[in-house]
């Protein structure tokens, strides 16, 4: 399926949830030439008819007619699949993601949390699978607009790819396209995303604010790296390796320059979508408990963001007269 052109193999990609993160590294690699083909749901028709816009830190720019679809059976099969669904539409996967697939696609799930490739993987034992860990600050809060605010990089980790050119080949069509993109160690690179993700994700809903707020007041400040050291502690238990107290002071350092930012749940919270909790917190939190390592802060998070979305689910319910 990999088209070559001057001895250059040319990926196809495919992009499953043109949203704030699939939508901005879908449109970098269109911009600089690759083959991609967006599936897209509610802006399709504004995106087929104005194309799609990126308003970025690092330079604006417009892709005037993308390949856009709004029914996946009509797209092409793929080299790549970068599925940036939120992890609580994964239930649709069986559905869209086989019209792509050729023996040899390679699945890079840009989501977030701790056993999405293990899921996916029972959900496809065949197919290849990347995790794809993004550091970005980014949002589409209109159709057919991503903002990218700043940030921007992407880690590649392998998970079940026995083509090693293949990864490398994707971690350099991103660098191409001007993404600080870097091929890491799995588990590694998963349970780093998680460093940040757990408590800043949760505390931004729970507290409702933004991320400048958390670190500004020495209270919460301390407790975001409390459970940072949490997740530190228990990776050790469980024998992953890079995730260390200096990785912690690497990330609060960054969330003080990121410009003031509302990470994806509390996005979720604010617009009355259905949090990740199961994978950015049950999951893991249940492996380390496995480890002898618990991490009740975090837990306690995980019991607060239960009761909130429970509450909204119960006061949302639709009242049937008696």
């Amino acid at each position: 399926m990999n088209n070559t052109y001057n001895g250059e193999i040319r990926l196809r990609y495919g992009v499953i949830g043109t949203g704030a993160v699939g939508g901005f590294y879908g449109a970098r690699l269109a911009r600089s030439g690759r083959e991609v083909h967006f599936l897209l749901h509610r802006d399709y028709d504004f995106v087929k008819e104005h194309g799609l816009f990126v308003d970025s830190c690092d330079g604006d720019f417009h892709l005037s007619n993308p390949h856009v679809y709004n029914d996946v059976a009509r797209m092409p099969q793929c080299d790549v699949v970068l599925v940036a669904l939120k992890s609580t539409n994964n239930h649709m996967l069986p559905r869209l993601l086989p019209p792509l697939l050729h023996e040899r696609t390679l699945v890079v799930l840009i989501q977030n949390g701790i056993g999405v490739e293990e899921d996916v993987q029972q959900q496809f034992p065949d197919v290849w699978l990347a995790a794809g860990l993004a550091f970005i600050c980014s949002a589409k809060t209109e159709p057919g607009r991503v903002c990218h605010q700043c940030y921007g990089s992407i880690n590649i980790g392998n998970y079940s790819c026995p083509d090693e050119a293949l990864i490398q080949s994707v971690t350099a069509d991103l660098q191409a396209a001007g993404i600080e993109a870097h091929e890491v160690e799995y588990a590694t690179a998963r349970w780093r995303k998680a460093v940040w993700n757990m408590p800043f994700n949760g505390m931004t809903v729970a507290l409702h604010c933004q991320t400048d707020e958390l670190l500004q007041m020495p209270a919460t400040r301390q407790l975001i790296r409390e459970q940072m050291m949490e997740i530190v502690r228990a990776t050790r238990a469980m024998g992953v390796e890079g995730v260390d107290e200096e990785f912690v002071e690497k990330m609060i350092v960054t969330t003080d320059a990121m410009t003031p930012y509302s990470p994806s749940m509390r996005l979720d919270w604010d617009f009355g979508r259905p949090m990740e909790i199961d994978y950015i917190y049950s999951r893991p939190l249940q492996i380390a408990r496995q480890a002898g390592c618990p991490m009740p802060r975090l837990e306690m998070l995980e019991a607060e963001l239960r009761f909130m979305q429970k509450q909204r689910q119960e006061k949302t319910k639709p009242h049937v007269a008696t």
